[in-house]
């Protein structure tokens, strides 16, 4: 018999809404001209992205003139970072970014030490995952260019203090950017009130396309292009541009908003009603993040004594689809650098799960999951010597 199969791992990826599938379409096929054309085919084109663009900056309240397509959410935090120390060299190359980042943050920032000749801080964050603000204020120097913060963290879903943070950063005139794919389309954001000089966005985490994101740069904000060549983007990011990619990113952040106050109820109720019942159904088991500040859809929980890859793979078996941490290092042995950045043991931290929730779950699958989990766990400490010597 066939398992149906079940998908709590939005936070990786999501399926694309049928109304971006749609809106993509027509430029798949006859709307295919190249932007830079002067005909009628790529004016066409040209009208799409302008269109998408304006949008997009409505969205979050900036200029249309102040949105970059880029190929993603990596492209765009490399980008920023390259871009502002090669811009700002003349005054400094300090970096403050903090301990829980994406890798697309952390790894861009080591190289830079590395071959750039760029000092970098790395703040720590307290037991749920949040930076101190004043942690940030204390480690600005003169030679400060940039400070890196993400919006809210992809693994355990904590929502960091953005615009407090944004607030000191303007004060010290040093720039600001804050990796915002796991909110765009989920939590409300103003790029003013943020009080952000960039922002990182990718249109796969909100049901649009893979291979185009965004990134906002504040209207005389000094960046230098990653990628050289043609006139693209304000001459900001050379490469004929993802037309069917941009549309449909526009189309999946109008829907977004349409739907993002009535999703995130739904959301967090199912949230709550999962991290509730993993840790009542399920003994020596901690809720890992902050317990209000947190994603809607973010369940981060370890359960004890049980490899995280053994649950993985008795919950595929299930059709439950999860996660360890980030899609972006589940090819590494290591454990998660943000769980042990908050403090977790090694050894626990192995044990971590995170399911992140999306618009085609159900109740039905909330209460699915905690029937097919808690068994898991059983059988999996049952053969564990590290919980019967811990019994």
């Amino acid at each position: 018999m066939d398992i149906k199969k079940r998908y709590f791992d939005y936070a990786a990826t999501t399926p694309m809404h049928p109304e971006v599938t749609k809106a993509m379409q027509p430029f798949l096929e006859e709307k295919f001209g190249n932007p830079s054309s002067i005909h009628s085919f790529g004016q066409e084109a040209k009208a799409a992205i302008t269109e998408a663009r304006d949008v997009i900056a409505a969205t979050i309240k900036a200029k249309s003139e102040e949105i970059v397509f880029t190929s993603g959410g990596t492209e765009a935090d490399n980008f920023v970072l390259a871009g502002v120390l090669e811009a700002m060299a003349k005054k400094g190359n300090h970096i403050i970014t903090d301990t829980v980042e994406h890798h697309a943050i952390l790894e861009t920032c080591r190289f830079m030490e590395k071959h750039r000749g760029a000092k970098v801080t790395y703040i720590p964050v307290d037991k749920t995952g949040l930076v101190d603000p004043q942690d940030i204020k204390k480690a600005i120097t003169k030679e400060t260019v940039l400070i890196s913060v993400m919006h809210a963290n992809n693994e355990i879903g904590t929502i960091e203090p953005i615009a407090e943070i944004g607030k000191i950063a303007r004060e010290a005139g040093v720039y600001f950017h804050t990796d915002a794919v796991q909110t765009f389309g989920s939590l409300d954001i103003d790029v003013e009130k943020l009080n952000v000089d960039f922002l990182s966005a990718s249109a796969h985490k909100l049901y649009g396309p893979k291979g185009i994101g965004l990134l906002y740069v504040r209207k005389g904000a000094r960046i230098l292009p990653l990628l050289h060549g043609g006139e693209q983007e304000r001459r900001r990011r050379a490469s004929t541009e993802n037309v069917p990619g941009i549309v449909g990113f526009s189309k999946a952040v109008q829907l977004a908003e349409q739907e993002r106050q009535e999703r995130n109820e739904h959301l967090i109720k199912m949230r709550d009603k999962l991290i509730k019942g993993i840790l009542d159904s399920i003994e020596e088991t901690q809720l890992n993040g902050h317990p209000q500040l947190r994603l809607p859809n973010n369940v981060n929980v370890t359960p004890k004594y049980v490899e995280g890859e053994s649950m993985l793979l008795n919950l595929d078996l299930e059709g439950i689809a999860a996660s360890t941490g980030s899609a972006c290092s589940s090819g590494s042995l290591e454990p998660s650098h943000v769980l042990k950045a908050i403090g977790i043991n090694p050894e626990i931290a192995h044990s971590s799960l995170r399911f992140s929730l999306g618009r085609l779950n159900t109740d039905e699958d909330v209460d699915y999951l905690l029937e097919v989990l808690p068994r898991i766990v059983k059988t999996l400490r049952e053969m564990s010597p590290l919980y019967k010597k811990k019994k």
